[in-house]
């Protein structure tokens, strides 16, 4: 039976078979366009090979066995070549490979160099599609990581073209970039775009930017030819299981940083938070964290302490609908007076607030608790330890903060246990649809095919009917047709729906189902000869 490689392996294999094939006719075509080149030359070797015909007779007859057999054994022999050419891409179907660079395994030097802009993944996924043993292809490229996704041929062949790819567009020696390398391939590879779009391999556990990363992917892939059907399923799976994880664990909850932990102790401690008055004296590193956190808290008013504008100005932008307001150190102590919460995180060597000071402030509303809380996140300490002998005033400092992290961080990890029983699950369920996708075309066909004679029968049989039939028996006759071709392919199709749980290939289903008919065929045939027998 003639097999079409293109329905088996793509316009990939298809291209790969052909270049073999074109290889191994290459001294035969040689030869033709050689004897082409002189017609003259042709005519008198034919009239030679007449004049040579009557005595080359007979002994051709008795070489023409051998010659025969010869020929026989190198066109099986090529034939041979050929299906072996073949059988290395389709006795498997192609893989997913991740040819990847974490911030887990590579300096920031290496990743910088092999970071891909988001404007350029199209190119990209181009670019990797037009190698020989690439068909799909996704860039995932951020600050912490840069992975390739693909689907390949072949597993070996693949993953060097990548490399070379990554080397050839980031400069880096192909042997320095398998030093730093990970490969994971098919349900390992699924695993982990999971566990990334999850959080779980992330620096912070469960952080949420990742999510919206991985979400740009899909976004940037739409109409991107090389992002087919397996890869785009990949990534808009690892969506669902990045919100499904999120969502069922509450695994981005509690603070895991100092600034964060910071607004997440001073909100507990206040009985109403929305009202309180926010003091952050200095506008750094930390000092800009602690402010995103209160805007994402809820916070919308705040006022901020700094050496100089520049700072403010700029995350005044950065944050627009927001009220910041700014004011010169020299203001600090008199904003402190007007504020219920004071967060500090300045490089200053000396203290900013001491016992003295912080006792001439007026004392905080009761509704906010009654109590002045100093957040210091500085090292060294901008709020003396002896603020809180002071009358309604409370001091916490990084060690306390860090008792907050520790527990926040032991409560993720548990919180990544479940996570990973959510992966397990959903990584089934995506090895179930790429398994359908090998057995969709299969019950097209045998629909069709089905449809097919069905029909021939039935025109058939209203035919030798006559057309005095009313519309309702040939409606009757329609029905009986098709409710017998239903009734005969449902078992077929129930086996040919893969779940996921059967490790069968799909000719292991299709030889049980011929089997499966054939002995349901004998048992009627016998029960009929029984039948005849009595």
């Amino acid at each position: 039976m003639a097999v079409s490689w293109s329905s088996v392996g793509g316009p990939k294999l298809e291209t790969l078979l052909a270049r073999n094939q074109s290889t191994s006719s290459a001294p035969s075509n040689a030869s033709q366009m050689r004897i082409l080149r002189s017609p003259s030359h042709r005519c008198r070797r034919a009239a030679a090979q007449r004049r040579a015909a009557a005595v080359r007779c007979e002994s051709s007859v008795e070489e023409a066995a051998e010659k025969g057999d010869a020929r026989a054994s190198s066109v099986s022999a090529l034939e041979l070549l050929k299906t072996s050419a073949a059988d290395r891409y389709t006795k498997e179907r192609s893989s997913i490979v991740v040819i990847g660079l974490s911030i887990h395994t590579t300096p920031v030097e290496m990743r910088e160099k092999l970071a891909v802009p988001e404007a350029e993944w199209p190119r990209a996924i181009e670019e990797l599609c037009n190698l020989n043993h690439i068909e799909e292809a996704a860039v995932l490229s951020t600050c912490n990581r840069m992975e390739i996704y693909v689907v390949a041929l072949s597993q070996h062949r693949g993953v060097k073209e990548v490399t070379e790819w990554m080397s050839k567009t980031s400069g880096i020696p192909v042997t320095e970039l398998c030093q730093h390398r990970f490969l994971l391939y098919n349900n390992e590879a699924s695993q982990h775009i999971f566990e990334v779009s999850a959080g779980l391999d992330s620096l912070v556990l469960g952080e949420g930017q990742i999510l919206a990363q991985v979400k740009q992917v899909v976004k940037v892939g739409q109409g991107v030819v090389g992002f087919g059907r397996n890869i785009s399923g990949l990534f808009k799976h690892a969506i669902t299981v990045g919100k499904r994880v999120r969502t069922e664990t509450n695994i981005a909850s509690g603070a895991v940083s100092v600034s964060s932990a910071a607004v997440e102790l001073a909100l507990m401690k206040l009985p109403d938070s929305a009202n309180a008055r926010m003091l952050v004296v200095g506008a750094g590193k930390m000092g800009k964290l602690v402010i995103k956190h209160l805007v994402a808290k809820g916070c919308t008013k705040m006022v901020v302490v700094n050496r100089s504008e520049e700072r403010v100005a700029a995350i005044q932008e950065e944050l627009k609908g927001i009220e910041i307001i700014y004011q010169p150190l020299s203001e600090m102590l008199n904003c402190a007076a007007e504020a219920d919460v004071v967060f500090t995180s300045t490089a200053s060597d000396s203290l900013l607030f001491t016992k003295d000071n912080v006792g001439a402030l007026p004392p905080v509303s009761a509704e906010v608790g009654g109590v002045r809380l100093f957040v210091d996140i500085s090292v060294p300490r901008n709020v003396g330890a002896c603020v809180s002998e002071a009358d309604g005033a409370r001091v916490y400092n990084v060690d306390d903060l860090k008792e907050v992290v520790a527990a926040n961080k032991e409560d993720r990890l548990r919180k990544a246990m479940e996570a990973q029983a959510i992966i397990a699950e959903e990584s089934k369920l995506f090895e179930a649809w790429r398994d359908s996708l090998e057995t969709v075309p299969t019950i097209k066909k045998l629909r069709a095919y089905a449809e097919r004679i069905r029909a021939a029968e039935l025109d058939k049989c209203l035919a030798k009917m006559g057309e005095d039939i009313s519309k309702k028996e040939r409606r009757a006759v329609d029905d009986l047709s098709r409710g017998i071709v239903n009734k005969l392919l449902y078992g077929p199709m129930q086996h040919l729906r893969c779940d996921g749980s059967d490790s069968r290939t799909l000719s292991e289903t299709l030889e049980n189902i011929l089997e499966t008919e054939i002995s349901v065929l004998e048992q009627k045939i016998r029960a009929k000869v029984e039948q005849t027998q009595k």
